[in-house]
């Protein structure tokens, strides 16, 4: 081989080996500091940042908390070295790589789970609605509020109903909501919720009339409604013979119809 030849082919290596990307040594703390300082100083003015955030991405998904929790400082070494293994010999191209990895495969996993979660909310709307059926089988036949005169003291609140029980089941409890409002007022006097543990329970086909006496002191003993106001009462709730509810019109409330809205709007579902 030539002179020429000989002297060509050196001067191509060392222009190869000049131009071979820096890496990181990830050997010690140190040694990982500065060679990721190198790798970030050898990329264009605009990629520097995202470099770094690729670092931090690759040690966030180091980072276990169980590992944490049960290891204290053996368990941060352990993330420590899982790191550095990790990030040890790669290039900037490598590391902007696993870290796109790792994002796209974070991103599945919560779009999965938000999925899930639209579809178990979509359900809690269905069991719902299906309560809310049941609920309309027992009846508020007949609904009156009023405050009763008392002498010295303040007057006393007074809430009688008559309901029917028309579902099939025997009710231990039942929970309502009223609301005292005039025909021509938009806002209603009064709106919240009361409940009566029903002695002997409620059999089906019964009817009964209950006179109840809310706390004087609470809101309803504080309303102060005119004589045209209507009291209307409808069922939230009702408890079974056991005791355990039976069938509620709360399990879907509008702060879980914002968050079904809220993951449909941002995640396609299949």
């Amino acid at each position: 081989m030539s002179y020429v030849k000989v002297f060509g082919l050196c001067v191509g290596m060392i222009v190869l080996a000049g131009c071979s990307e820096p890496t990181i040594d990830a050997s010690s703390e140190k040694a990982m500091k500065a060679s990721v300082t190198e790798v970030r100083d050898s990329l264009p003015e605009g990629e520097r940042d995202k470099f770094e955030k690729a670092v931090q991405v690759l040690a966030m998904s180091h980072i276990n908390m169980e590992d944490v929790l049960s290891g204290g400082s053996d368990g941060l070494g352990t993330m420590q070295r899982r790191f550095y293994q990790s990030i040890d010999g790669k290039t900037a191209a490598e590391v902007f790589a696993e870290a796109d990895i790792i994002i796209a495969e974070r991103k599945e996993r919560e779009r999965q789970q938000a999925l899930e979660e639209i579809r178990e909310l979509e359900q809690k709307r269905v069991d719902s609605g299906s309560a809310r059926e049941k609920l309309k089988q027992f009846e508020v036949m007949r609904s009156r509020f009023y405050l009763k005169d008392r002498d010295f003291t303040r007057d006393a609140p007074v809430i009688e109903l008559t309901v029917k029980n028309g579902t099939d089941q025997a009710i231990s409890r039942a929970y309502f909501e009223g609301t005292i409002a005039s025909p021509d007022r938009s806002v209603p006097w009064l709106k919240d919720t009361f409940n009566y543990d029903i002695s002997g329970g409620l059999e089906p086909g019964e009817e009964v009339t209950w006179t109840l006496a809310p706390n004087p002191y609470s809101d309803w003993g504080k309303v102060d409604a005119p004589a045209d106001a209507v009291f209307t009462v409808t069922v939230e709730r009702l408890d079974g013979a056991d005791g355990e509810p039976l069938y509620s019109g709360q399990l879907f409330d509008e702060d879980d119809q914002k968050r079904l809205d809220e993951l449909k709007t941002q995640y396609s579902a299949e």
